[in-house]
């Protein structure tokens, strides 16, 4: 599945939640899909993207482990269904909001914690959704420095 689809539906999964665990639930599969694009794009990205996109999937993938892993069967798993990225750009803008999104709602999980244990996590997860967010900004900056180069993702969708 491409990863604007991904994206669209990770954004309704997270609108949705309503359950701290839910919420968490989304927040960890939100992580996960910006570890995978920050892979992608690693592997076969623009090379001036490519150590921005490390760096994605390092944050990500702390942004995962901060969390409770959910059970979710494979299927679940949105990150794992991502076959493509399509346009990157349109790719990175949608997931920099999805990763707002991702901040807002851990923000209002840790104002209503019951406990010290989640609210830490949630402020841990805060950090890391931020500092993903920040390493997207910074990759449709590198972008933008260079739109006259065709991506490689695009040249084969």
């Amino acid at each position: 599945m491409d990863a604007m689809r991904l994206i669209v539906t990770s954004r309704r999964a997270l609108a949705a939640s309503g359950e701290p665990a839910q919420i968490l639930t989304e927040v960890w599969q939100a992580q996960a899909l910006a570890q995978a694009m920050g892979s992608r794009l690693a592997v076969s990205g623009p090379p001036r993207l490519r150590g921005e996109a490390l760096g994605l999937t390092e944050l990500a993938g702390r942004g995962c482990g901060v969390l409770d892993r959910p059970d979710l069967d494979t299927a679940e798993l949105r990150a794992a269904q991502l076959t493509e990225l399509g346009d990157a750009r349109q790719a990175l803008l949608c997931l920099g909001g999805l990763l707002g999104e991702v901040g807002i709602a851990l923000v209002g999980l840790a104002c209503s914690a019951d406990d010290q244990g989640t609210y830490w996590q949630c402020m841990e997860a805060i950090d890391a959704a931020d500092e993903s967010r920040d390493r997207v900004l910074e990759m449709l900056r590198r972008l933008a420095d260079h739109t006259d180069e065709v991506l490689p993702e695009r040249e084969a969708g």
